[in-house]
């Protein structure tokens, strides 16, 4: 690409950043005025994620007209997207216990059960909460703007810078969390990049904070709420349980997190021969394949000979027959010949 190219990209990917940020504000005072209680947060991650989707399709069909919008922003609704989700979320279910089994192996984890009938309707709530708002993450930060940092500063650099913000904004604390949601980032971009759409992250996404917070009941970073049916309090050493922060803080979930780009580079092997190619798209002068292929030869080997002129065949094959005059139908009458030397006038 282009210094120019490079450098609209980065607009668009600001115009982005800077949408997320309008999107997220609206969304939270929207859902505070329309609701409150147990659906309010439901309702916000539901507003935020439509927000997100209309805003970045409007912007990849002002900004690349020649792209389609499911590809620009990596919401490809193709055959198979729901295996594609189920995959991330097994490699995530995996990651978090290798991060939570040292805890309840060497320390001790003390669960408490809630079985009241509001606690499992609030449990559905958060589970559609969940849903949402790890999608609107995906779309917020590994749709759209990354796809167009990606464009303007290469992937290997896009996937680093975006990991980064990832987890200045995820965490609010220098402790151990900060370099796993670093390695979380660079899993899911990774994931996003071999495959070209968000399907295999967000499965990964929802897998982790939903198994950890919702199946476990830990804390998430130390920010996040506990689920409302199970609440554990880790004891043990903090390089262990991760103390106030939860599984994520340990020693445990750093070398987790640190080897989780192998497995997920292994795990979408086959979607990355399938789809992990950039698309192709068409500009230009249109190219006429043979005649550049004909060219090519002729420069190595030499012009070819014209073929000899066909004949081109005037006169019949065979002469005609010789025409004879028509006769008479009525038979000649004795005495009617004309004397000789007497012809007609």
């Amino acid at each position: 690409m282009t210094f120019l190219e490079r450098l609209r990209a980065l607009v668009w990917f600001l115009l982005a950043a800077a949408w997320f940020l309008f999107s997220d504000l609206v969304a939270s005072r929207a859902a505070a005025g329309l609701t409150s209680g147990d659906f309010e947060e439901p309702l916000y991650r539901i507003l935020l994620l439509f927000l997100l989707i209309v805003g970045y399709w409007i912007m990849s069909r002002l900004g690349q007209r020649r792209m389609d919008p499911a590809k620009a922003t990596a919401l490809v609704a193709r055959p198979g997207w729901v295996g594609e989700f189920a995959l991330g979320a097994a490699l995530g279910w995996a990651g978090v216990l290798a991060c939570v089994l040292p805890a309840a192996l060497i320390g001790g984890l003390v669960i408490t059960v809630f079985t009241n009938e509001h606690q499992f309707f609030v449990a559905v709530l958060d589970l559609i909460a969940l849903a949402a708002g790890t999608l609107a993450i995906e779309v917020a930060f590994r749709g759209y703007p990354f796809l167009r940092l990606v464009e303007a500063m290469g992937a290997p650099l896009g996937a680093f810078f975006m990991a980064v913000v990832y987890a200045i904004w995820r965490t609010h604390t220098a402790t151990a969390s900060v370099l796993v949601s670093f390695f979380l980032g660079l899993i899911i971009a990774l994931a996003v990049l071999r495959t070209r759409a968000l399907w295999v992250g967000w499965g990964f996404h929802f897998a982790w904070i939903a198994t950890m917070s919702m199946l476990f009941g830990l804390p998430i970073s130390g920010s996040m709420n506990y689920s409302p049916i199970f609440v554990t309090n880790a004891v043990g050493p903090a390089w262990i349980t991760g103390g106030s922060q939860g599984p994520e803080g340990s020693a445990f979930a750093v070398l987790v997190s640190f080897l989780l780009p192998f497995w997920m580079v292994r795990l979408t092997g086959d979607l990355k021969h399938k789809y992990g190619y950039a698309e192709i798209v068409p500009a230009g002068i249109p190219v006429d394949i043979d005649a550049a292929a004909r060219q090519q030869h002729e420069a190595a080997m030499g012009e070819a000979e014209p073929p000899p002129p066909g004949l081109v065949q005037i006169l019949p094959a065979e002469p005609h027959a010789p025409i004879n005059p028509p006769q008479s139908a009525e038979p000649a009458v004795p005495g009617d010949e004309a004397p000789p030397g007497d012809e007609p006038r």
